[in-house]
């Protein structure tokens, strides 16, 4: 599973039709080049990959006053069908980048289903950093390299964390925060984004 390709996906989905630019400049008011790997080339490539699989389809090309026409991009059902595996994939993974892609994006599923997913990745983390300390207690070997065990207790306190900040999160999900997919419609009024 490529963060790319959901986080493009995804963003199309919110806005589309919409342009390259457009989820590039997205991309940059989350910040997210800060805890992805995504780059203006690899949102690019991941249009250009995902039309030739029929995952997005080339709505029209926009004349533009400061360069070339820039084309609109919107889902096909692929494309959509893509964007949730690839979202329910991510929030299962201990892949920090991928995990953070399925947050991102989280809202599109309902509330227990994500409450689900992160329970499993939850689970996974919590072994792998339990493999660490378990491997981090059988020390000293004569087989093992001079810093092993100060790199097990790094890696096992990273993903003690992230089991730590899963925990925190599925909390907010089970006390209502964050408008899921499966949530009732707010009454006329209460969207904060209306209201005066």
């Amino acid at each position: 599973m490529s963060a790319v390709r959901l986080l493009v996906l995804g963003i199309i989905r919110l806005h589309q039709p919409t342009y390259g630019y457009a989820v590039r400049r997205e991309l940059l008011s989350w910040r997210a080049e800060t805890w992805t790997n995504v780059r203006p080339g690899s949102i690019y490539h991941a249009l250009k990959q995902l039309t030739a699989e029929d995952k997005l389809r080339a709505v029209r090309t926009e004349d533009s006053d400061q360069g070339p026409g820039r084309t609109l991009f919107e889902l096909t059902a692929a494309g959509d069908d893509e964007f949730f595996a690839s979202l329910r994939a991510a929030l299962v993974s201990v892949d920090m980048e991928e995990l953070g892609a399925g947050i991102a994006f989280m809202d599109a599923l309902p509330r227990q289903q994500v409450v689900d997913l992160l329970t499993t990745q939850q689970r996974a983390t919590a072994e792998i950093r339990d493999g660490l300390l378990t491997m981090r207690s059988e020390f000293p070997s004569r087989y093992d390299a001079p810093y092993s065990p100060d790199l097990l207790e790094l890696w096992s306190g990273v993903f003690d964390n992230f089991t730590g900040w899963t925990d925190r999160l599925l909390r907010r999900l089970a006390a209502g925060e964050y408008r899921m997919a499966d949530d009732p419609p707010r009454p006329t009024g209460d969207d904060p984004d209306t209201a005066g």
